[in-house]
């Protein structure tokens, strides 16, 4: 007859490979591993959508500020609407300023109902023409009257441009009446 222990010979084989498989010593440390990348990446992502709703609400600050200013006034000249569009870049910081694009327009409507263009001014976009209709929400307007209308322009760039390749567009349009005349004059 043979002695047990020889029966149980091939299992002591196993056994550094039994003791291998049970030892849970560095479970927390493979987890952390497999967790990690997922973490960092929802903790940058959480930063840059928070970066990015900051600078919205930034950029919707700078156009109504902008609106009332013009609209608080019965005439604005060249300089005061230099000095007003200077605020814009006051408000967006610390953000870069140089991205912003605003354009001040004074759209009227006459004693027949026709809408047209007042003046319009611009840094950085286009300036509207005289001959140019605006769009506008129906409804604002009335005969004799006019409105303030800002819009306001960002493009967001990412600094992990491999977050997000194409920048986002930043969007915002004020409108305002005018407080101490039906229309707010232009003077060069």
């Amino acid at each position: 007859m043979r002695r047990p222990a020889t029966l149980l010979a091939p299992l002591f084989r196993l056994r550094p490979l039994a003791r291998f498989m049970g030892d849970r010593r560095g479970v927390s440390a493979v987890e952390f591993a497999l967790i990690a990348p997922l973490m960092v990446a929802m903790y940058l992502g959480s930063a840059e959508l928070t970066q990015v709703l900051t600078l919205d609400r930034k950029v919707t600050s700078a156009a109504n500020a902008v609106a009332d200013l013009v609209a608080q006034d019965d005439f604005v000249t060249d300089n005061e609407l230099d000095d007003i569009m200077a605020s814009a870049d006051a408000i967006l910081a610390p953000y870069r300023t140089a991205p912003l694009s605003l354009r001040i327009t004074s759209v009227r409507m006459d004693a027949e109902g026709d809408v047209f263009v007042d003046w319009s001014e611009s840094e950085t976009m286009a300036p509207l023409d005289t001959d140019s209709l605006p769009t506008m929400p129906a409804g604002l307007l009335a005969p004799m009257s006019s409105v303030v209308m800002v819009e306001a322009l960002y493009p967001y760039a990412s600094p992990f441009n491999s977050s997000i390749e194409t920048p986002i567009t930043l969007t915002d349009t004020a409108y305002l009446r005018p407080r101490r005349s039906p229309w707010v004059r232009r003077q060069s």
